[in-house]
């Protein structure tokens, strides 16, 4: 699929591969759940990978409330660059080891639910005109939501179904 470019197909790509990753983590088995990647990687259960996705809707939230209180907004975090990812991606690792999966399933909800409204009140030009939000730099706005919803669940669904091949 290519990338929305427009706030209905954002918002409909939102929504779709939200449901597309539930439905997927639904149809695993309790085993499946909870076992542990069979592949090298930074996420090693469906938790993780859950946890990730709810984590970076709260930074996007975070930065969007910032930008429009005219505050400061650090992106990718405080102390973080877009070139340290990794080692911010390690530390929301490290923050959720001890939640459970149902929770961390609810809490993703929770934020999805968020920013899909923050979508749906945001209009094509808000939305998709580079450098309109100081915060963005040459960037949309669009763009940070597809790279926070519709995008990284398709990076979610990828992953999860690996898991599941390697499981079944």
């Amino acid at each position: 699929m290519p990338r929305p470019t427009t706030a209905a197909a954002l918002s409909e790509a939102s929504q779709r591969n939200f449901t597309t990753l539930l439905q997927l983590v639904d149809g695993f088995s309790e085993d499946q759940l909870e076992a542990e990647f069979g592949f090298e990687d930074r996420d090693r259960n469906v938790r993780d990978v859950l946890a990730h996705l709810h984590h970076w809707h709260l930074m996007m939230l975070g930065w969007y409330r910032d930008g429009e209180a005219g505050r400061p907004v650090h992106t990718p975090a405080p102390g973080y660059t877009w070139r340290t990812l990794p080692a911010l991606n390690a530390e929301i690792w490290a923050q959720y080891q001890d939640a459970p999966l149902a929770g961390v399933r609810e809490l993703l909800q929770e934020s999805h639910d968020q920013l899909q409204q923050l979508i749906d009140s945001q209009h094509d030009p808000e939305l998709f005109e580079k450098a309109r939000l100081p915060w963005t730099g040459s960037a949309s706005l669009g763009s940070y939501l597809v790279s926070s919803t519709s995008s990284h669940y398709d990076w979610a669904i990828k992953k999860l179904r690996k898991h599941r091949r390697a499981t079944s």
